[in-house]
């Protein structure tokens, strides 16, 4: 019997987002997206390749919050590959060979997503970050989300676009949307895909403990629910060892289950 937790299988259902990605940038945002990433390097995709969040390609498994000069990296094996600055990245973002994860506080059906503002963007209830040039960097490569908090953030039309979804991009010119893939969107009660003919959003596992009952009511829109819904797979071993001993031995990652 695994004695994983919430915030584990949440973290291994977001690292098998990058499952197959091979030798491309991985990207993710915020303290949970990038344990997610460094995961899923230690364990089944060795070929990623992942910065120091700042601007530093690096070798090795790095905790959360430590840095690539902090005491004791050499002795375990983190080796800084190159310089990476912040216009560098645009080289891989354009190009399709970037695999981001981002947050969304609105994300509706068809992968539309939204952090720049609630309510009508000439006089928002709430400024959020902006559009933070999300809609020229999601349609050129692969984007998934994670969200904290489904109930609140899945809605049934978002009030501002930031990263377009399939509906948006499909009414482009030929040719706009070719890099354009919304990989995974995983939530603390489920992961989900796009894996449907007219590419909207599928129920692809219900993590353990939780009903499809309760998948169901925090979601306000018509989803694609498979006849047999799979539970999200538990850590391994390994992996469990990989979260807590050194990506993240003094739990960064529970704070957004608080």
């Amino acid at each position: 019997m695994s004695d994983a937790t919430i915030d584990e299988i949440c973290l291994v259902a977001l690292a098998e987002a990058f499952r197959g990605d091979g030798e491309l940038l991985c990207h993710p945002m915020g303290p949970f997206p990038v344990a997610a990433g460094r995961l899923a390097r230690a364990s089944f995709e060795p070929d990623l390749m992942l910065t120091d969040t700042i601007a530093y390609a690096v070798v090795g498994t790095l905790p959360l919050g430590a840095t690539v000069c902090h005491p004791g990296a050499a002795d375990e094996g983190i080796v800084v590959e190159g310089y990476l600055p912040f216009r560098t990245v645009f080289d891989q973002a354009w190009s399709g060979h970037r695999h981001v994860v981002m947050g969304a506080s609105q994300i509706d059906r068809h992968g539309n997503q939204n952090f720049a503002a609630i309510g009508d963007y000439r006089k928002p209830k709430a400024q959020l970050l902006g559009l933070r040039g999300a809609p020229g960097n999601v349609i050129n490569h692969t984007t998934s989300y994670w969200i904290p908090n489904q109930a609140r953030a899945f809605v049934e039309s978002v009030d501002v676009v930031s990263g377009p979804g399939y509906d948006r991009v499909a009414a482009l010119p030929e040719g706009s949307g070719r890099f354009h893939e919304i990989r995974r969107v995983v939530t603390e009660l489920a992961a989900y895909d796009f894996e449907t003919p007219d590419r909207t959003i599928r129920l692809r596992s219900v993590h353990p403990g939780v009903s499809l009952d309760a998948v169901l009511a925090a979601t306000p829109f018509e989803l694609a629910v498979p006849e047999d819904v799979p539970a999200s797979r538990l850590p391994t071993a390994e992996e469990l060892h990989l979260i807590r001993d050194v990506i993240d031995p003094i739990g960064i990652r529970k704070h957004e289950f608080r």
